[in-house]
């Protein structure tokens, strides 16, 4: 059977002006990832990012490790964007008159978010529930089941494009990730992001496949994270 690792990114710059910059805790991150592969000496045939640059990041900061630690050559990073993030932003915008009847102070809670990590969390997790749901569609907004269809259109193009025995890593976003254990293991939409706010930054998702078929191996393994005895190295955004 053949292996894909869902790795999501490392920490992104929460709150920051720009979000899709890693910190220099993602980077950490990373780097621990690259030397826990190396360790195991997992050799992947195939590694495919995002096209978001704290995916890439991720993917550079990860395989450079490795190949310092190994002195071998590692293959190319391909970028599809399919397994870009959701657009987060633009959904809660989309949903924000009903937001606010909900929490006036939404706006500031939003703004300061780095401040406000529990009471974004509640908004935004009520915002995905109205979004997965699909009884809420906004126009000109990717739907929930329009972003499942093209994280399953990337999917099925590295399918399709495999070898039996292939290890193929994509670097990619919580959401993304959700998408795809959705895919592989059927569960409702919303069983599925209960799994996603447990999706720790650099963490390895674990599918088997063989031909069209998948399965799920592993989920949300940070034990290179857990190695370094340091609690700050795990977060979830």
């Amino acid at each position: 059977m053949g292996s894909i690792y869902l790795i999501r990114h490392g920490q992104a710059s929460f709150g920051a002006e720009d979000y899709d910059v890693l910190s220099p805790l993602g980077h950490r991150q990373s780097a621990a990832l690259g030397d826990y592969l190396s360790q195991l000496d997992i050799r992947f045939d195939r590694c495919v990012s995002g096209a978001m640059k704290r995916q890439q990041d991720t993917a550079r900061a990860t395989l450079q490790r490795i190949a310092d630690r190994d002195d071998r050559e590692l293959p190319p990073i391909e970028v599809d964007p399919a397994f870009n993030e959701f657009p987060a932003d633009a959904v809660i915008q989309a949903h924000m008159p009903e937001l606010l009847q909900v929490e006036p102070n939404a706006l500031h809670i939003l703004s300061n978010a780095a401040s406000h990590r529990r009471e974004f969390q509640r908004l935004f997790s009520y915002v995905i529930q109205r979004w997965v749901s699909g009884e809420h569609e906004k126009e000109g907004l990717e739907s929930w089941q329009g972003f499942v269809e093209r994280v399953r259109q990337g999917l099925e193009r590295l399918l399709n494009e495999a070898d039996r025995k292939d290890r193929i890593a994509i670097f990619t976003s919580g959401g993304t990730i959700t998408a795809l254990l959705q895919l592989a293991i059927e569960v409702p939409p919303i069983k599925a992001f209960e799994m996603n706010w447990q999706i720790i930054n650099t963490s390895l998702s674990q599918l088997k496949f063989r031909d069209r078929e998948l399965a799920l191996a592993s989920f949300n393994s940070h034990v290179h994270l857990e190695l370094m005895k340091n609690p700050e190295l795990i977060t979830y955004r």
